[in-house]
């Protein structure tokens, strides 16, 4: 049964609205607000999204204490540093615990540099009323391109980042005499494989703030394609993302680390799933780490049309792995057809809360399914939407003290908000 979410109020800059119980919308009066991130700990909530103008791209949050019920005015994290972000790359938040306080507030974003984009921080202590001044990722700013970035805290309270980086393409092109070409990862047409042209394209892992620098994990990322980051509290560390492999097969790799990010071991192919491709999906994987240290993944792929007369559609799929070293086969999650953009949470029973976006009489709407252990090492889909009046899309979602919090981009590009739902275990 689909549950319908109506314009309920919008927080504008200087001014505090309550809301009811179930819905909500965050917005920059007079900006288009889009690609939100959420977190959640207890009954404190942390969106995040990007505010844009006629001055260009800046990144605000909203907090509540009341599990989503209702939410602070917005404010700016960005300063005057702006954003350069994306659907697939929005700013991302995350809570890092504190005893007896409301956590800090820490958001990771992407922004204009001079020689490409780098990725900044910037952390609040007083509930997400403040930030302080942005600074950059240790070892991103350098030349050339980068995003696509997920983040985590560790048991420690180390905020830790992964993302995807092309500053070598830089280097390659200066040498070669060509110039630079930041965004373009090689996935173009000509006679040379992506796999190979994908290498100079890492994967990146490194702290948020003092105490290290960046440093690569792979090549041959799929360049345009979000990553997705977890953690667990024994010291694991687990990434997955799309990777280029030989033939231009564009599928989910994942690696993990059990000393807390100091070691990890080789990118392991999550699924065969034959996706030929000499260009980005720009759809990447959802990652979530249970209490047993199960790895869930739920990514998107193109599958062949059942029949001649048929289409290719964009399917769900989900797999699980018990150790790390080899995921069970793919388990195809019910959807309305040509389904993107997945995120998913761990849900107060355990269980797996799973969103996404699909097609609905010429628009896009958020879907959702709550996925249980079920016999024989499978799981059990239990599927449902959300209506909006709008377009609805990149759906994101967050748990918390007494329900589920989804969160997505509504309307037209030029008068989009943040609309939120607030849905009982």
């Amino acid at each position: 049964m689909s549950r319908v979410i109506g314009l309920v109020f919008v927080l504008a800059i200087g001014s505090s609205h309550a809301a009811s119980p179930d819905s909500a919308v965050l917005a920059v009066a007079g900006r288009a607000n889009a690609n939100p991130s959420i977190a959640a700990a207890g009954a404190f909530v942390a969106v995040t999204w990007a505010a844009t103008g006629s001055r260009g791209t800046d990144v605000y949050l909203a907090a509540s204490s009341d599990a989503g019920r209702t939410f602070s005015s917005p404010a700016l994290v960005s300063g005057s540093a702006g954003a350069n972000v994306s659907g697939e790359q929005p700013p991302q938040v995350v809570l890092r615990p504190r005893a007896g306080r409301a956590p800090d507030v820490v958001v990771v974003w992407t922004s204009k540099a001079a020689s490409g984009t780098r990725l900044l921080s910037a952390r609040s202590d007083d509930g997400g009323r403040r930030f302080s001044a942005p600074v950059p990722l240790p070892g991103s700013d350098a030349p050339g391109n980068r995003g696509w970035e997920s983040v985590a805290v560790t048991p420690g309270g180390d905020v830790v980042a992964a993302w995807l980086d092309h500053r070598e393409t830089v280097s390659a092109s200066s040498a070669s005499g060509g110039g630079h070409h930041g965004t373009d990862h090689g996935a173009h047409h000509g006679t040379q494989d992506g796999a190979v042209r994908a290498q100079l394209s890492k994967l990146f892992f490194g702290p948020v703030g003092a105490g290290g620098a960046g440093r690569a994990l792979a090549g041959g990322v799929c360049y345009c394609c979000k990553t997705s980051l977890a953690t667990d509290g024994d010291g694991g560390v687990y990434v997955a993302w799309r990777h280029v492999y030989p033939g231009n097969v564009r599928d989910i790799a994942f690696t993990m680390s059990n000393d807390g990010g100091k070691t990890f071991a080789g990118p392991i192919r999550v699924s065969d799933d034959r996706w030929v491709l000499d260009g980005c999906p720009e759809n990447g994987p959802a990652l979530a780490v249970d209490a047993h240290r199960r790895v869930h993944i739920v990514w998107p792929t193109l599958v062949p049309p059942a029949n001649r007369s048929g289409e290719p559609t964009m399917e769900l799929f989900h797999a699980m792995s018990s150790d790390g070293r080899r995921f069970t086969a793919r388990q195809r999650i019910p959807s309305g057809g040509v389904a993107r953009h997945p995120q998913m949470a761990l849900g107060s029973r355990g269980d797996l809360v799973i969103v996404w976006d699909e097609p609905a009489g010429g628009r896009r709407r958020i879907a959702m399914a709550r996925a249980t252990d079920g016999e024989r090492g499978t799981v059990s889909f239990a599927r449902r939407t959300i209506d909006d009046d709008s377009s609805a899309t990149y759906p994101v979602v967050a748990v918390t003290s007494d329900g589920t919090l989804v969160a997505w981009t509504s309307g037209s590009q030029s008068n989009a908000v943040i609309r939120l739902t607030r849905l009982m275990p």
